[in-house]
């Protein structure tokens, strides 16, 4: 027998159009398959007069006043696609605390407020899903909770932010600045005008602690997650790294051994081997390591329109056919477990560039400094010699080293008298 599901989208812009045209389009079909009869009620807007997208739904269908949704018995599932925080998050709490389950895509309220979310949710039954905020449409989050029970997860990376690939792709293909690229980007609607939340890491930090608190199953506040964005990757650091074979991509990384956690996101130099490295462009790729499972990775389009939309249709049809909603079984609080350890002095190898004096005994003082900080050289190269400037571009590959150990070694370099600069540090996963 097919159900009959009413919902409301708040938001018509980009995601809330592709939601409507799926649905839309994909309507007898989904019947078909699922017994379950989708039917858009109401799509809130701001107003009627500037909406962009208002031809392409009955103008019946348009709503300007939250109440006409949340006061519509028939309307039992709000998709919100608003983005941002305000008034995403009162209108998420208010569909919930109105017993209606609530469907989102939007990473930055989640990350932020999901612990009161649930809250609500649970006070009255209501779902909450959120499938859409961590990948686009690769299926990450229903891969952790309904395929990998049987795993504990040790190891996540992943390329999770579209327009930093997009700009790292690039300058590697076409040797090109990080500043040209980026511009570049935002005239094709990769990047946006003011482009920190992608460029500087919060895109995929958002994304991190949502992923994070699923596979290792604790709370994972953003507080916790250490963070550098792409702006200071050079063209040079590329060119040096393809040299070497090595691709640099912006990396949201989780590991727990016992209780000890890591989660950070920065810029990091991959082996062309690893499978991650070859993800392009605008694509994610998300690397998991389960104790039973071992290594698999999921790859596709982890943003724009309609992989967007594919994910929280999903999550419509899978909320209409559950008899009773699931909730997360991890503590999920604001505040971290007490007993988990978030580890700052986490262990990686590490890419040293610097520009030193070309005179005799350098190598040695700069390999003594490291040396003593107890970070081992794995490799040594000279990439460029200036006679005229009497310097030389020295680039360093560690062996696995602490986090701790290799700052405090940076901070003892930058006051030797051969070291002219220190010009880049990155991270280093094989």
């Amino acid at each position: 027998m097919t159900k009959q599901v009413n919902i409301a989208i708040l938001g018509f812009g980009t995601v809330g159009s592709g939601v409507y045209q799926v649905l839309t389009e994909g309507k007898e079909s989904i019947k078909h398959r699922e017994l379950v009869n989708i039917d858009v009620r109401r799509i809130l807007v701001r107003d009627l007069v500037t909406e962009r997208n208002i031809g392409l739904a009955p103008i019946e269908t348009f709503a300007t006043d939250f109440a006409d949704i949340i006061n519509d018995p028939e309307i039992s599932i709000v998709v919100e696609c608003m983005g941002g925080t305000v008034p995403a998050k009162d209108y998420i709490l208010g569909a919930l605390a109105a017993g209606k389950t609530v469907v989102t895509s939007n990473k930055e309220v989640l990350a932020k407020h999901w612990p009161e979310f649930e809250r609500q949710a649970k006070a009255t039954g209501a779902g909450l899903y959120f499938e859409a905020t961590a990948g686009g449409g690769v299926p990450i989050i229903r891969t952790l909770l309904d395929s990998m029970q049987g795993n504990n997860i040790t190891h996540l990376m992943g390329i999770v932010n579209g327009t930093t690939n997009y700009i790292l792709t690039k300058m590697a293909d076409e040797g090109r600045p990080y500043a040209e690229v980026l511009a570049e980007a935002q005239k094709l609607g990769y990047a946006e005008a003011n482009p920190s939340a992608d460029v500087d890491g919060w895109d995929s930090v958002y994304k991190l602690s949502i992923l994070a608190s699923i596979a290792f199953h604790a709370r994972v506040n953003i507080d916790d997650i250490y963070r550098e964005g792409i702006s200071l990757v050079s063209a040079e650091d590329i060119a040096v790294a393809k040299k070497l074979g090595y691709t640099i991509k912006l990396l949201a990384i989780g590991k727990k051994m016992n209780n000890n956690l890591e989660v950070r996101v920065h810029p990091t130099m991959l082996h062309n081997s690893h499978p991650l490295a070859n993800v392009s462009g605008v694509f994610n790729g998300i690397f998991l390591t389960g104790d039973a499972v071992d290594d698999i990775m999921l790859y596709g389009r982890g943003a724009g329109k309609l992989p967007t939309a594919s994910a929280i249709v999903s999550d419509i049809i899978y909320a209409s056919n559950v008899a009773e909603h699931r909730y997360m079984t991890f503590v999920n609080e604001f505040d971290a477990p007490q007993w988990l350890v978030h580890q700052k002095d986490w262990l990686s190898g590490y890419f040293i560039r610097l520009t030193a004096s070309d005179e005799l005994g350098s190598l040695s003082k700069i390999a003594g400094v490291l040396g003593d900080s107890g970070v081992s050289v794995h490799s040594v190269m000279q990439f460029n010699e200036n006679a005229h400037k009497n310097t030389a571009e020295l680039v360093f590959i560690t062996d696995t080293a602490r986090e701790l150990s290799v700052q405090s070694a940076l901070a003892r370099l930058r006051a030797l008298s051969c070291v002219i600069s220190v010009d880049s540090v990155m991270r280093v996963e094989e």
